[in-house]
């Protein structure tokens, strides 16, 4: 490729199960990418772990790669995307994590969580916040790892811990680390720990004492532009390059799309899934909606959003195709036209949004003689635009009717999928061709910060797309939904439907 001469963007999506990097001119094209690979460990049923130290070192190889022959002293600036609710706890003075990860997905708090609901804390939690209780988020992980790490609060309280997730654990690192790192934390992933008042964007003293939780051990929160301290430590990349912008994973995904405005969703598929779209009045958005109240990014001024998340989506292909032992491609490539009545409902871990059900089973029903793998495979691929289309009528009901899915993710490159989703919903799906939207979305908000670009440069810049509009006829759709319905009924130990979806 000839490559122009001017400004690059580093952009670093750094994700469950890999990191990314991406070399990207103000343009919005692709000049070069690596990635490196990352993995879990699940040392008991419901616990989902990583290791610090493998983020760290998978953000540097993706980093070497993505710049190995380029000029380094071309990068202008880095944007940086991550997960969000995961958690850890480190030493102030050494850096040394404490502990583990505790992954998005872990459940090891599930009974903290039934607790808190109990005592009737669920709706104040919510009114604060913007989110149910759900151990997804990472107050309660907090808790756990200080109740293991330092049960009487008294380091914490010195300073001498900090928990940060996994954004405050990377700006810790890019900015030097222990030999001169700051502890801060984005806004938008602070609006997902559980711990901050959304609408003041601060902690909340409240939540920090109902959650045993320190203000001493917790991060600065800034906005999405920063400040941020610089670079320190990431070669090839030189020190000083300036760190222009970070968002979570999610709203890093919105912006890639364009979506600057009240009106459009998007759906995020990875190992879960997200569908976000933007509100005016977060408020009223959240009386009486099924999903959650978040701060998508704040660039000098707070926008927010609406988001339903779902546990279970690649993450239900990849536990098929190792039962089977065929690779997530082939299992796809083997799925049926039709499932013969065979459904999946992935409540591996409970059911998220819009049903915030932790004690919803996993389970396969509708099994017959004549069910087989390409049954199974083709349950799977359904009970992603199922649960997708979950979520999306609940953005109808709080915020009024989506007709175009703004879709992207790994999982989107299976033309079946988004076919099937287009059915499923009866919306119009759009899938831009360019990939990794996460990453485009970091250097996107990272190129404004840098008056690299505009606004409204972001806004007319046109992406190729493939679009996927309904061919179901009304009338099957409406009962394939029923059906999967019932089988959500079952999984939520209910005999038959209808099914009633919960407000948290």
């Amino acid at each position: 490729m000839t490559v122009a001469p001017g400004p690059l963007l580093l952009a670093v999506d750094q994700g469950t199960s890999a990191t990314k990097a991406l070399l990207v001119d103000p343009a919005g094209t692709v000049v070069a990418a690596a990635s490196a690979p990352l993995g879990s460990a699940h040392p008991r049923p419901g616990w989902v772990e990583q290791s610090a130290e493998e983020i760290w070192q998978s953000v540097t190889t993706a980093v070497r790669g993505c710049l190995a022959g380029q000029d380094p002293a071309r990068v202008a600036g880095l944007g940086l995307s991550t997960q969000r609710e995961s958690l850890l706890l480190w030493e102030r003075a050494t850096g040394e994590p404490a502990g583990p990860v505790l992954g998005w997905q872990d459940r090891r708090t599930a009974a903290g969580c039934a607790r808190l609901t109990a005592e009737g804390a669920g709706p104040e939690i919510r009114a604060t916040t913007g989110l149910p209780l759900d151990p997804m988020f990472s107050a309660l992980k907090a808790q756990w790892l200080l109740d293991t790490y330092d049960p009487g609060r008294d380091r914490a309280r010195r300073g001498e811990l900090c928990l940060g997730t996994v954004d405050s654990w990377l700006l810790w690192r890019l900015g030097g680390g222990a030999a001169g790192g700051e502890h801060v934390i984005e806004v938008g992933n602070a609006a997902r720990t559980q711990l901050l008042d959304i609408h003041r964007r601060t902690w909340d003293d409240a939540l920090l004492g109902l959650f045993g939780v320190p203000r001493q051990a917790l991060p600065r929160v800034t906005a999405s532009t920063g400040p941020f301290r610089p670079v320190l430590g990431l070669a090839p990349l030189r020190d000083g390059t300036p760190v222009a912008a970070v968002l979570g994973d999610s709203h890093a995904a919105l912006l890639g799309h364009g979506v600057f405005r009240p009106g459009r969703v998007k759906a995020t598929y990875g190992t879960g899934s997200s569908v976000m779209g933007l509100v005016t009045e977060p408020e009223r958005a959240l009386a009486g909606s099924e999903l959650c109240l978040t701060i998508a990014w704040d660039d000098g001024t707070p926008a927010y959003a609406l988001e339903g998340n779902i546990r279970s989506s690649g993450a239900t292909l990849r536990w098929l195709a190792g039962l089977f032992g065929q690779s997530e491609g082939e299992l796809a490539a083997r799925a049926a036209e039709d499932s013969g009545g065979v459904h999946l409902v992935p409540a591996f871990g409970g059911l998220a949004a819009p049903w915030w059900d932790n004690d919803a089973s996993g389970l396969i029903s509708g099994l017959t003689l004549g069910a087989g793998l390409p049954q199974l495979a083709r349950a799977a691929l359904e009970s992603i635009a199922f649960q997708t289309e979950d979520v999306i009528a609940a953005v109808d009901r709080a915020a009024g009717r989506v007709s175009v899915i703004l879709a992207d993710g790994g999982p989107t490159d299976n033309a079946a999928l988004m076919r099937l989703q287009a059915d499923t919903s009866g919306r119009t799906v759009e899938r831009p061709r360019v990939r990794d939207l996460s990453a485009l979305g970091a250097a996107d908000l990272a190129g404004t910060a840098l008056g690299l670009l505009t606004r409204e440069d972001l806004a007319g810049r046109a992406r190729d797309r493939d679009i996927h509009r309904p061919a179901l006829p009304e009338a099957d759709r409406l009962r394939r939904t029923a059906d999967w319905h019932r089988a959500v009924a079952r999984s939520r130990g209910h005999a038959t439907g209808p099914v009633e979806v919960s407000t948290p």
